[in-house]
């Protein structure tokens, strides 16, 4: 692909030339002709190239693909019965998650419930049994209230 890279001049290579050799013809055997009965007989055409030469062959009519059938319109009741199913499914599935949603929400306003319960007696029972150190209360010496009726009835 590339020249060598030798000390000489371009000039003094040597050439080297390589003429094709032509193949010789092969005998090919020309194919089996199958009589087509044709339906009609198909119209001869002949053309003059531009050289004066005349081509005679027969006009070979260009295929034609096969023509697409309609296909039959969907009918409106199809379209509005499938419709239909689509949003019975949508709403039977928001249903469902309605339902899911408040059995959670029940759920959670219990819990709230029991923890207000439990925070709510808890306060009570430290006020009850706290009672001996909480000084704002009244005191109730049963021996002088005694004492004192029996001396305002006495």
């Amino acid at each position: 692909m590339y020249p060598d890279h030798t000390p000489h001049v371009p000039a003094q290579r040597a050439i080297e030339v390589h003429q094709p050799t032509p193949l010789p013809p092969t005998a090919v055997a020309p194919a089996p002709v199958v009589p087509v009965q044709p339906g009609t007989v198909p119209a001869v055409a002949s053309i003059v190239l531009p050289d004066g030469r005349v081509v005679t062959g027969y006009a070979i009519d260009p295929a034609r693909p096969e023509p697409v059938t309609a296909k039959p319109a969907v009918s409106r009741t199809a379209v509005n019965v499938a419709l239909g199913g689509v949003g019975f499914l949508a709403v039977c599935g928001g249903l469902l998650l309605l339902t899911s949603f408040i059995a959670a929400l029940t759920a959670f306003i219990g819990q709230l419930i029991i923890l207000a319960a439990v925070i709510f007696g808890g306060w009570i029972a430290i006020q009850v049994l706290s009672g001996s150190g909480h000084k704002g209360g009244t005191t109730v010496h049963i021996r002088r209230a005694v004492i004192k009726r029996n001396h305002f009835h006495g």
